[in-house]
């Protein structure tokens, strides 16, 4: 048995991997990672500095000095909530450099939780197959992409912001090519993850499928 359980969750965009992560965690009293942010917050940093997320030198540059005064309140910025954060987080994430940039501290973040706490939830596209090879339990959370394209629709709409379904479904659609055509880390199950689709699962369904596999992984730890 380890010292401390880690539980890692991929999929793709909306498809309610974060929620659920972030449910769990508090169920279970573990520390909580959304990975995602360190790349929202790359990206923000492009822009802010004028750059440019697509291009690798502006993304690299960026990733390195962020990482280099990397604190975790530097993740809670409502800024990095944002669909254009999303989008340039995923622009930002293929390039090699920057992925190496963040990796360490989110290994370290898994290998030693706050002291007292009995595990971690990290949620991503690459923490069971890059990040936490050998966690505990691996989730893959997934919906069609007309379930996911929905969701965010709703979410955006919700906070007054116009756009229509198509728009989100070429974006989602463009998005998942990307962080699925990568040539590092690119968006995959591990190949002892759990595949979960949410399509048709409500918010506490989807919780109760996933707790159900998770205390199960962690009973065989």
């Amino acid at each position: 048995m380890s010292a401390h359980y880690v539980i890692a969750i991929d999929g793709p965009a909306a498809s309610g991997k974060g929620t659920l992560a972030r449910r769990l965690a508090r169920h279970l009293g573990f520390a909580y990672l959304d990975t995602g942010t360190l790349y929202r917050a790359v990206g923000k940093a492009v822009r802010d500095g004028g750059g440019n997320p697509e291009f690798e030198s502006d993304a690299v540059f960026a990733a390195q000095n962020f990482a280099h005064s990397l604190k975790a309140e530097d993740l809670q910025n409502p800024a990095l909530r944002t669909d254009e954060a999303g989008q340039d987080a995923s622009k930002v994430a293929k390039y090699p450099q920057v992925r190496e940039a963040l990796l360490q501290f989110q290994k370290d973040f898994a290998a030693s939780p706050p002291e007292g706490i009995a595990g971690v939830v990290m949620d991503g596209r690459d923490i069971g197959t890059v990040i936490c090879p050998d966690a505990d339990v691996k989730l893959f959370v997934t919906a069609s992409t007309e379930v996911r394209s929905k969701r965010r629709y709703l979410e955006l709409t919700a906070k007054g912001l116009k756009t229509s379904m198509e728009a989100v479904m070429a974006d989602m659609t463009e998005r998942d090519a990307r962080d699925s055509g990568r040539d590092t880390a690119p968006l995959k199950p591990a190949e002892d993850a759990h595949i979960l689709d949410t399509s048709m699962l409500d918010a506490d369904a989807a919780f109760a499928a996933a707790l159900a596999i998770v205390l199960k992984g962690l009973q065989r730890s």
